[in-house]
């Protein structure tokens, strides 16, 4: 689960001393155990930014009532309403159904990325500006450079934002704050393509088709067969 590092680090910060309300409690307690406006805007942010999206991505539906009753029964040291060997059975079902679900998930989404791609690069190629190579690397100037271009040989000092073509981010040197150095020709061949028609100071929208992307390989966020979106702007080249 992604955001599991998210929400233990957000433990640690709450931890000590935190405690869910109960609805039936009563609302006039005394000032000094009501929960102020930053710890409750923080629980609430936890269970709708982190929890909540981390059980969305799960891909299995819960029951949200019962979802809801066990955590606060857990938090709230009550009894268990559901026996132990109970939930271990249920788990274990779950479990099967939702490896299932990842296997037919895993088949199918290859296919389904490459269509999708197509479609996006259809559409994508429309646009005024956009040049479709060869290759089939998209690419629109956002800002012309000045001087000259790298060559392959060349290594590019750069800042980039690359996205899936859901609009999801799965590396950014700007976000980082930090440009990326690396060789023209030490990158996926859509890079090194789109590099070499920009000059330094120059910006661009590329559209990478995933043959000359990572294929039908996953790479880390980015799943197998996945059209690459990066706008990228040419720092600096270094000879």
């Amino acid at each position: 689960m992604k955001h599991m590092p998210t929400i233990l680090a957000t433990a640690a910060l709450f931890g000590v001393g935190m405690t869910f309300a109960r609805a039936d409690e009563p609302a006039t307690q005394p000032a000094t155990t009501q929960p102020s406006k930053v710890m409750r805007d923080a629980s609430y942010g936890v269970g709708y930014e982190q929890l909540a999206e981390m059980i969305r991505n799960s891909r299995v539906k819960l029951d949200h009532q019962a979802l809801l009753d066990g955590l606060r029964d857990a938090l709230e040291n009550r009894p268990s309403k559901v026996a132990p060997a109970d939930i271990k059975v249920a788990m274990d079902e779950l479990m099967k159904q939702f490896q299932t679900q990842a296997a037919v998930a895993d088949a199918t989404a290859p296919v389904e990325n490459l269509k999708a791609g197509e479609t996006y690069r259809d559409e994508n190629g429309k646009k005024p500006g956009v040049t479709t190579t060869k290759s089939g690397l998209q690419i629109e100037t956002l800002k012309e450079g000045t001087g000259e271009s790298p060559k392959a040989t060349d290594s590019v000092k750069v800042h980039y934002t690359g996205k899936l073509i859901n609009g999801t981010t799965f590396d950014s040197s700007v976000d980082r704050g930090q440009p990326a150095e690396f060789r023209v020709s030490g990158v996926i061949a859509g890079w090194t393509e789109g590099l070499q028609l920009m000059k330094i100071g120059g910006k661009a929208h590329m559209v990478i088709p995933p043959e000359i992307g990572y294929g039908a390989n996953a790479n880390g966020p980015i799943p197998a067969n996945s059209t690459l979106v990066f706008d990228v702007e040419l720092l600096e080249i270094k000879k």
